[in-house]
C-alpha cells in the first residue's frame, strides 16, 4: 500500500481510496504534505487538521473547474468536480460526529459529484428506495438506452458512501460488462445516518429486500437477474442478504466479513487496524448506541455461522491476503460453510497481483475487475 504517513494506517488508508476514487497524485501530495507532522501524533489527534488541508485542495480544485465550465469545457469542468467531491468526502469521512465543518463538506461533495457526473454525461439517477414508512436514498447507475440489463445492487461498507462507490468506477465497469449498478445507502451509511439518522441493523435483510422491490419498478432491469454485491462491513451483509432473499441469483463480496461482531470484540483488544480515526464514536454512532458494552452484546449477533448455509445462489468471495482490517480466515469461513451454493468461488489476491490489501484499496482496480468479470460470465451463465 501507498504509505505517505509511516505508522499511520488509517491516513494512509485514506490517502490509498482518495487515489481509488479518482483522485490525482499530484493534488493528494499537496493536501498530504503540510500534514505529514501531524500524522505522527496518530490517527485521531490531527484528523482536524487533515480534514483542513484536504478541503483546501478540495476548494481549489472545484474552483477550476468552475472556470472550465465558464469557458463551455464541460468535460474538463465534470472531471474536476467529480475529483474535488472525492476529496471533500475523505476529508468529511475522517471525522468525528460532532465536528462543526463535517456536513458542509458532506453536503459539497454530494454536490460536486452529481453536477460532475451530469457535465460528464454519465447517467446516474438519484432515487429513494421506500423502507416502512420511510425511504433511503440510492444511485442508479446504466447507459440511458432503457435497455434491460442485469444489475447488481451495491451496499456500503461500515463507512463508505455511495457517491464514493460511484467515484471508484465500479458503475462505468460493470456498464461495459452490461450491467446495470445500483448503489445505495443503507441504513448505517452516507446519507441514510447523515440526514436521516437511519441507524444500521444486523438483519439487512430488511433493506436488502426493500432495494430488490424497488428494482421491480423499473423497466430497465432484467428481473431474474440482480445480484448483490458488497466490499468491507458489505461482505457481511450482502450473503445475509442472500441467504434470506433467495430472489437474489448472485453474491459477491469484496473483502470477507464473517464474525464482524466478533472482530469488535478483538478491537477492543486493539487487534488489527481501524478503518476511520475515532473508532468507536463512529461505530456507536452507525448503530445508534451511547454505550460501547451494550453495542457489543448487539454486534454478537453480527455473524455468517448460520446464514452462508443457507445460500443456494452462485456465491463468490474475494480477499487480500494481507489484509490487516480482516483476517483471511474469514473468508476460508464464509467459502467452507457455502455448501448449499450452486457455484462458490474463492479468490485470494497475493502479491503477484499487486493488491493484496482490505478490500483492494492498495491498487483498486484488481479486485473490482475480478467481480465484474466473475457477476457478468454469471449472470450470462443463468441464460
Amino acid at each position: 500500500m501507498f504509505e505517505p504517513f509511516p505508522g499511520n494506517y488509517i491516513w494512509n488508508l485514506a490517502t490509498n481510496l482518495a487515489l481509488c476514487c479518482g483522485g490525482n497524485h499530484g493534488e493528494i501530495d499537496e493536501a498530504n504534505r503540510p500534514i505529514r507532522e501531524a500524522a505522527k501524533a496518530g490517527s485521531d489527534a490531527g484528523s482536524a487538521q487533515m480534514f483542513d488541508s484536504w478541503v483546501r485542495v478540495a476548494n481549489q480544485v472545484a474552483a477550476n473547474g468552475a472556470v472550465d465550465e465558464a469557458a463551455g469545457r464541460l468535460l474538463s469542468a465534470g472531471t474536476k468536480y467529480l475529483r474535488a467531491a472525492g476529496y471533500f468526502l475523505a476529508a468529511e469521512r475522517m471525522q468525528s460526529r460532532d465536528h462543526p465543518l463535517r456536513k458542509a463538506a458532506y453536503d459539497r461533495g454530494l454536490e460536486l459529484y452529481h453536477k460532475g457526473a451530469k457535465l460528464r454525461g454519465h447517467f446516474a439517477d438519484y432515487v429513494e428506495i421506500p423502507y416502512g414508512d420511510t425511504s433511503f436514498p440510492g444511485i442508479f447507475i446504466h447507459d440511458g438506452s432503457g435497455t434491460p440489463r442485469p444489475t447488481l445492487v451495491a451496499v456500503n461498507g461500515l463507512d463508505s458512501m455511495k457517491e464514493q462507490a460511484a467515484l471508484s468506477g465500479m458503475g462505468l465497469v460493470h456498464l461495459e460488462r452490461g450491467m446495470n449498478t445500483f448503489i445505495i445507502d443503507q441504513p448505517g451509511t452516507g446519507e441514510a445516518i447523515r440526514r436521516r439518522g437511519m441507524p444500521a441493523i444486523f438483519d439487512s435483510e430488511q433493506w436488502g429486500s426493500a432495494a430488490y422491490d424497488y428494482l421491480l419498478t423499473r423497466s430497465d432491469v432484467v428481473h431474474s437477474k440482480v445480484g448483490v454485491y458488497g466490499p468491507s462491513f458489505g461482505g457481511y451483509h450482502a450473503p445475509r442478504v442472500v441467504a434470506n432473499d433467495p430472489r437474489y441469483a448472485l453474491c459477491a463480496v469484496l473483502g470477507a466479513n464473517h464474525v464482524w461482531g466478533e472482530r469488535q470484540r478483538q478491537r477492543v483488544a486493539n487487534e488489527g487496524e481501524n478503518p476511520v480515526p475515532h473508532y468507536w464514536d463512529h461505530v456507536m454512532w452507525v448503530f445508534g448506541f451511547d454505550d460501547r458494552d451494550a453495542f457489543l452484546a448487539y454486534a454478537d449477533q453480527i455473524t455468517l455461522d448460520g446464514q452462508v448455509e443457507k445460500i443456494t445462489a452462485p456465491f463468490l468471495i474475494t480477499h487480500g491476503e494481507n489484509d490487516r482490517q480482516i483476517p483471511v480466515a474469514n473468508a476460508h469461513r464464509s467459502y467452507e460453510q457455502a455448501t448449499a451454493s450452486a457455484k462458490r468461488t474463492l479468490r485470494i489476491f497475493t502479491q503477484a497481483d499487486f493488491e493484496v490489501e482490505h478490500c483492494g484499496a492498495d491498487n483498486g482496480t484488481v479486485m473490482r475487475d475480478y467481480v465484474a468479470d466473475w457477476c457478468a460470465e454469471t449472470f450470462a451463465e443463468l441464460g
